[in-house]
């Protein structure tokens, strides 16, 4: 007789809360020093390591949570992003600026994954937006904004190479930016006039766009 699945109990609100707090602990020390071992994780979140590994097996199944949490991030990002606009720079420029923040949270994380993208599988994550992102490229390059020398889905993962690399620049400190510089970057990457990308971004900053000002908003609650 073939014996039932194994099924799992849902975590109970302290159990939960815990593991909150570990990824927490985890993204911050990981972006403190992305050597750093789960006891200073941790030490770091007030736990005894036992307890770490009652939630996580190890390095990896942490790695694991952590872009398990940054895929949720991203769907409710790309959930509320309306692209239906006719003006491809202005939506294509809307990604940008609203996942910012979310790549500004996990860029240590990113950092991670170009190491070892098999175990935290957080290139798996950004499959969704490579396909928002490859959509409004056709659409723009059919409406003569951004050039035609590469196809939109080669173009979309040129692009997301150059925002990563930004991001790392973030992380290693030796740029800043809330977003609007890496939009219109990405945008003249993309083939649109300068002027176009730099003012594309500027109306979306200046009309609230969520996450510009969430970043900037965060930035300058730091200093």
């Amino acid at each position: 007789m073939t014996s039932p699945p194994a099924t799992h109990e849902p975590l109970s609100r302290t159990a939960r809360a815990t593991r909150t707090r570990i990824l927490e602990a985890a993204r911050r020390e990981l972006g403190r020093n992305a050597d750093s071992s789960l006891g200073d994780i941790a030490e770091a979140a007030g736990v005894a390591r036992r307890t770490v590994y009652a939630h996580f097996a190890g390095r990896a199944a942490l790695l694991g949570g952590l872009a398990a949490e940054a895929g949720e991030a991203i769907r409710g990002a790309i959930a509320d992003i309306d692209t239906s606009a006719p003006d491809a720079a202005r939506a294509l420029a809307r990604v940008v600026l609203t996942l910012w923040p979310v790549g500004d949270r996990y860029r240590t994380l990113i950092g991670l994954a170009r190491q070892d993208l098999e175990t935290n599988g957080f290139s798996e994550l950004l499959t969704p937006v490579r396909d928002m992102v490859a959509g409004i490229l056709a659409r723009g390059q059919r409406q003569g904004v951004f050039h035609t020398g590469v196809p939109p889905g080669p173009l979309s993962r040129a692009l997301e190479a150059h925002i990563l690399a930004l991001l790392d620049s973030v992380n290693s400190g030796v740029w800043a930016d809330d977003g609007s510089g890496t939009a219109t970057t990405a945008l003249i990457a993309a083939g649109a006039d300068r002027v176009v990308a730099a003012s594309t971004v500027r109306r979306l900053c200046d009309a609230n766009q969520p996450g510009c000002q969430a970043t900037r908003a965060r930035n300058s609650g730091a200093e």
